[in-house]
């Protein structure tokens, strides 16, 4: 047991400030993650992301306010 908690061991004192700034934006990237990962899964969510489902295949002329397509 001593060995793992030497090989886990930090030198707080010791980490740079870019190693404070890749550890914030490792944590803060991980809770966002779990939250974006808690909306998607949530049942009372379903509904509403399955009618945005298809909106990457829509045609873009529609959402730019050509109705013509364009031509």
């Amino acid at each position: 047991m001593n060995s793992l908690a030497e090989y886990f061991h930090t030198d707080w004192a010791a980490m740079t400030v870019s190693d404070w700034v890749g550890t914030i934006l490792t944590v803060v990237i991980f809770v966002l993650m779990v939250l974006v990962y808690f909306q998607v899964f949530r049942p009372k969510n379903r509904d509403r992301l399955e009618a945005r489902k298809y909106i990457p295949f829509e045609d873009d002329n529609e959402f730019n306010g050509d109705k013509d397509g364009g031509k």
